[in-house]
Parts: C-alpha cells; structure tokens; sequence
C-alpha cells in the first residue's frame, strides 16, 4: 500500500467503476478519490486520521483508519469542492460526469397512491421520519467500504425492471425520480443481503414500500430493499453477504412483484447497479 504521504502528493486521481469505466478526478493535494465519478456513483479515499472532511458542504464520517466514502446523487454537479482540514485546510475539486435518465409511464397504479387522502398524508409523514431515523443511524463498520472496493452481490437475480434515475408517470402524474433498480422476479423469491451489515429497520406494510428492510452498511452507507412480501429480520440483526432477509412481493405502490433495492450515502441516493457485476443471464 502507497504511503499515507503520497495521498498528499499526487496531482491525478484515476478512478475505476466497478464495472471497470475508468473516471478522473482532478487533486491538488488533497487526497486521492477512488471510486466511479459519475451521477448515482461512490467515491472513496484516505487522510489522516485527525483530519475533518467536508464534500458539497456536508461533513464527511471517517473510519478509523482515516478512510472515507463520498456518495454522488443522481443531480450531483458536475464540480464539487472537497475540504480537507488537518493541520492546514485543503481544497480540491471533484468532477462528476453527467448522466441522462429515461421516463417511464406506469398505469393500473392504486390512485390512492398517487393521490393520497390526509389520513393517508399523515400515515406517509410517519413512516418517513422512520426511515429517516433509521438511514440517520452512524454505526461504526467498515462493511460498506470493504464492499464498495470489492463489489455487492446481486441480493436477487432476474430480469431488471426499472432503473436508477429515471422518472415515472404514475396513471398519468409525474412521480419522483426512481432511486433504485428493479428486479421482476415471483413473489416468494428469497431476497438476500447484497453485504454484510446491520438491520436498522425491518417493517412489513408501509405505504409506499410495502414490507421494507433496511441494512446498514457501516458510516452512513445503507442498502433498502422495498415491496417485499416477507421480512425475514428484525432491527438489530447482523447480516453477512447471501444470508436472506425477506421475499419479493408486490406490496405498497407496485404493479407487480419486484424488489426495489436501493442506496444512500448520508442524504444522496447511490445506484446499486455500478456497485455489482452485469447481471447473470
């Protein structure tokens, strides 16, 4: 391994995607960032360990090690400024490579789910304060890091569905982007955990989700997994890589059954698909 020095030294970061798309990311002296710097892509790199790190104006969560994960959301800009104070502040722009996402129009969709009543409004508003609490957890692993370097697993393998980014219309309403990928397979199939992690939230019948597990990865890196007619986890249990933790189904606003699987680093939404092999025939 390259000394910790040398992070400090080296103008030119080359950044391999996991499907092995090579990026830039330009550095003055900052720290080289690893990783695929692209929209809905995950970078990581070293500093010392008594250093603060800031991306985009967030502050960034460091290992023990001094190793840190930055998530790029799918409308991250293409230039971002990264902040390394130590015993002197440094500064170093990231460049995000643009992407251009598809629109999908879906039908048969429950109205009540494109138009919900205030009873249903309210029944929304606590649900996602859950899932906030549970993605706002900082447990201290380095699961996603390992992960990230080394490649997930497909927790499901099948036909996709749908894709990162793109933007559906719901019987004719605009929804919001889509945020993960789809995985069409029967209800019942196994889900299984794409890494290792912990469970921070296992419920079975949200509104928009249906049966919905999240799995922690370590340091702000979390997978969800979405529609699930099965949860197999309670929150607290400790998952390694292939271990199931629910079924797919057809549960919330689905038109089928399909798994949803989904990633955020802190408040950016990350696409699975750039993080796995090509899907198996």
């Amino acid at each position: 391994m390259a000394s910790l020095a040398s992070y400090f030294r080296a103008p030119l970061a080359v950044c391999l995607a996991a499907g092995g798309f090579p990026h830039l990311v330009q550095a003055e002296t900052c720290s080289i960032l690893q990783g695929n710097a692209i929209q809905g892509g995950v970078l990581w790199g070293q500093v010392t360990v008594d250093a603060a790190v800031t991306f985009a104006g967030h502050s960034v969560p460091l290992l023990a090690d001094g190793y840190f994960l930055i998530g790029l959301g799918r409308d991250m800009p293409a230039s971002n400024l990264l902040e390394v104070n130590a015993d002197a502040v440094c500064s170093q722009e990231v460049g995000v490579s643009r992407r251009e996402y598809r629109t999908q129009s879906v039908t048969g969709v429950p109205q009540q789910t494109v138009t919900p009543s205030e009873a249903h409004l309210e029944r929304i508003r606590r649900e996602r304060a859950l899932v906030r609490a549970a993605k706002n957890r900082r447990i201290e692993a380095k699961d996603g890091l390992v992960a990230v370097q080394q490649g997930f697993s497909w927790p499901v393998t099948g036909r996709i569905s749908g894709v990162y980014g793109s933007q559906r219309i719901y019987n004719g309403t605009p929804g919001t982007p889509h945020y993960g990928v789809d995985v069409a397979r029967p209800t019942g199939t196994p889900v299984t955990a794409p890494a290792p992690g912990e469970v921070t939230l296992a419920e079975p019948d949200l509104f928009y989700s249906g049966g919905t597990v999240i799995l922690d990865h370590g340091y702000g890196f979390s997978s969800s997994f979405l529609h699930l007619s099965e949860v197999s986890v309670e929150v607290g249990d400790r998952l390694q890589t292939g271990d199931v933790l629910g079924a797919i189904g057809a549960t919330g606003r689905a038109t089928g059954p399909h798994l949803d699987w989904r990633m955020s680093w802190l408040n950016q939404r990350i696409d699975p698909q750039l993080l796995v092999p090509a899907m198996p025939d």
